[in-house]
């Protein structure tokens, strides 16, 4: 601890360690007023406590950020300077694909590039903290976050998210980690509701995200909004003592989540704001945002004892410890630079990146040999997303969509030609109007169309579940008539989550999942569809035939009654639905590319594995096509017989490599102890005898290529 920091705190009154430990709107500072806000959030501040606040969130560019820091200098007493944090969430104002796509792309240095460029743009606009990565473990596509986090793996978020933190870091930008914890199993996939976990799932499969983004040292933690098993997050002292400050030893700044302090009221948790300040101090909760228990209250609770001014001081510190290594006592504008900031946004390099970004996450679902596009050939494009500058998604941060490249604009441009284009039907957030008969006159002339289809951006992210997850019914409508039509029919999909596509697989010949693609998404989509690149993703998540299916994911248990072949007939007392297959339509690790791939001579090297050795797991891959193309190469293990069952297979590692056509290359996984270990009866990680089945292949899938002996 640095003699300054301990100075700073003995010199504070509590009320002045209060606001410290308060986050608010950076417009409340710009606004120059006391405020009374009866809101979400709730807050209660005078003057002399806006500008005694120790964090703000929610402004503009550099410019703004630099007249707040000034203005809060100017007028504060105390001259501590504010850090500032922004969600930051895929990008600043180059804005990449969405975290999911991202996941899907397999590519770890591919996210840590991307949270680099866009950590450079925002810090030179004033950003010290950004609110990401967001690793929740999500099951369920009717839940409106699962666009921010990478899938449904909780160790691939774990890796992606840490790598994130990475780039962040080269690029200058501190990170939070969000949402601590369980956020993403929300009851019925609706936002905000409560989860019920037992301890030894939220050990395996909810809190390892968390724990390997804590080996790159983030600087700051967000807890969630939501109940755990019947307490908020954040009165959780198992959760936030025990095991995150405790077992984990995480030593930085614990944040709130917007207003969430306040919302213990609301959960029926807390009688009054006085006792949402107690509870949250006492669990070390250093950072509240967007809700004034803390400076309203804490003054008292420590007079009175409910609140040892030793925790309020320990919180203090680890506020201002952050801001110190950030160097804000010595620089309050850090790398805030507005002549710079212009010179590195949107700039040609960052386009290259999140164009590159968006082609390596697109995910190609069908193919009967229509992809890719001849560009002599006469392709009609339709839909009205086909002409959308909305496709940033839902945390754009400071992109603006009038800067984003459509499919048409980025068509137009790779062939040089004005290209046929009908609307089809409106757009909007949901859409219900066409004019199907107009558009297939104004396609007659082709022979291949490309409907561009799915959700507008604003249909996932936060307060954006949904019980209803198919294409919007005009988009149906408008597929429908081109098939009658006898055209070729390409469907490129937008959409923050999965979608269901029984019936666009029916109609399609070709079907790209593009995601919210981001500012440059039009210009990979025409690369993409004229074979100017691959598609390379691969599902993190999977895709559900039905909403009645959700949670679906791959990683499930066998029961007690498994079925034996997935169809609807017979197999009558085994785990199934009546009116639907069991397996997802597309599943996690699935996807195509412009090229085959053939695995042969899966081996392992030894039968039998001693406690403290390794075994490797070998195959040869063979592009047997006459592309150039990407790989992921994915190693599952599943534990046959358990103390506590085990699912029926689990990701253990991947390799993505890059093969051309007609070349081979063998992959070796290593398989080490630790990727048998498994959380038993006391919480604690133990590793037990036995026999372990191996597969290697393209998806989740994949068949048993190998099994071995666990020897203690």
């Amino acid at each position: 601890m640095s003699k300054k920091i301990d100075n700073l705190i003995k010199k504070m009154s509590i009320r002045d360690k209060a606001r410290q430990l308060t986050q608010i709107n950076a417009d409340f500072i710009k606004t120059d007023m006391s405020v009374k806000d009866t809101g979400v959030s709730g807050i209660s501040l005078t003057q002399e406590d806006v500008f005694a606040c120790g964090s703000v969130l929610n402004f503009g560019d550099a410019r703004d950020a630099e007249y707040i820091r000034a203005k809060y200098l100017e007028k504060s007493q105390n001259k501590i300077p504010l850090v500032m944090m922004q969600d930051v969430i895929h990008g600043y104002r180059t804005i990449f694909p969405i975290p999911l796509a991202i996941g899907c792309s397999f590519d770890l240095s591919l996210a840590e590039e991307c949270a680099k460029m866009s950590a450079v743009e925002a810090s030179l606009n004033g950003v010290d903290v950004t609110f990401s990565p967001m690793v929740n473990l999500v099951r369920d596509a009717r839940w409106g976050r699962v666009m921010e986090t990478y899938g449904e793996d909780g160790r691939l978020n774990g890796i992606f998210g840490a790598a994130t933190i990475r780039g962040y870091r080269a690029g200058g930008l501190a990170s939070c980690v969000k949402h601590y914890a369980a956020y993403g199993a929300a009851e019925a996939g609706r936002e905000y509701n409560t989860t019920d976990i037992s301890e030894h799932n939220l050990r395996e499969y909810y809190l390892p995200a968390f724990q390997l983004c804590l080996k790159e040292n983030p600087e700051v933690i967000m807890t969630s909004f939501n109940l755990l098993n019947g307490v908020p997050v954040n009165a959780d002292s198992h959760l936030l003592i025990d095991i995150l400050r405790g077992e984990w030893g995480f030593d930085g700044v614990l944040v709130s989540d917007y207003g969430a302090v306040r919302e213990m009221i609301e959960h029926g948790y807390c009688p009054d704001e006085k006792d949402c300040a107690k509870v949250s101090a006492n669990n070390t909760l250093d950072l509240e945002m967007m809700s004034s228990t803390y400076i309203n209250n804490l003054p008292q609770l420590v007079e009175e004892g409910a609140v040892d001014i030793s925790v309020v001081d320990g919180m203090v510190r680890r506020v201002l410890q952050l801001k110190e290594k950030l160097n804000l006592f010595e620089n309050p504008q850090n790398r805030t630079d507005a002549a710079e900031a212009d010179k590195v946004c949107l700039c040609p390099e960052h386009r290259e990146i999140a164009c590159r970004a968006a082609q390596k996450s697109f995910v190609l679902l069908e193919n009967n040999g229509v992809l890719p596009l001849a560009q002599n050939e006469e392709v009609a494009f339709v839909g009205s997303l086909a002409d959308e500058k909305s496709i940033l998604g839902a945390w754009g941060c400071a992109g603006k969509p009038e800067e984003a490249v459509t499919v048409i604009e980025g068509v137009r441009k790779l062939l040089g030609k004005k290209v046929i284009y009908a609307q089809g039907c409106e757009g909007g957030l949901f859409p219900k109007n066409g004019e199907i008969d107009k558009t297939l006159k104004q396609i007659k002339r082709a022979k291949t169309v490309v409907a561009c289809v799915g959700e507008h951006s604003y249909v996932s992210g936060e307060c954006a579940s949904r019980t209803n997850i198919s294409l919007p019914e005009i988009h149906l409508e408008l597929l429908r008539a081109i098939k009658k039509t006898g055209k070729k029919l390409v469907t490129v999909v937008f959409a923050g989550r999965p979608l269901i596509l029984n019936e666009v697989k029916q109609l399609s010949d070709a079907i790209l999942y593009v995601w919210q693609p981001g500012t440059e998404g039009g210009t990979a989509i025409a690369k993409t569809l004229f074979g100017l690149s691959s598609p390379e993703g691969r599902l993190t998540i999977s895709f559900p035939r039905s909403v009645g299916q959700c949670p679906v994911y791959y990683n499930h248990f066998s029961t007690g009654r498994p079925k034996t072949q997935d169809t609807l007939e017979g197999q009558y007392y085994s785990s199934k639905y009546i009116d639907e297959l069991n397996a997802p339509i597309y599943p996690f690790g699935y996807g195509l590319g412009y090229t085959e791939f053939v695995y042969r001579d899966a081996k392992l090297s030894a039968t039998q594995m001693k406690s403290g050795e390794k075994i490797t797991a070998t195959v040869t891959v063979k592009n047997t096509g006459k592309t150039d193309g990407s790989e992921v190469v994915q190693l599952y293990i599943r534990d046959k017989f358990a103390s506590f069952a085990r699912p029926v297979r689990e990701l253990k590692d991947f390799r993505k490599i890059y093969l051309k056509a007609g070349q081979e290359e063998q992959v070796d996984f290593e398989i080490t102890e630790d990727m048998l270990k498994f959380y038993g009866k006391d919480a604690q990680l133990i590793l037990e005898a036995g026999d372990f089945d191996v597969m290697i292949g393209s998806d989740s899938r994949c068949p048993v290529t190998g099994t071995f002996t666990l020897i203690k």
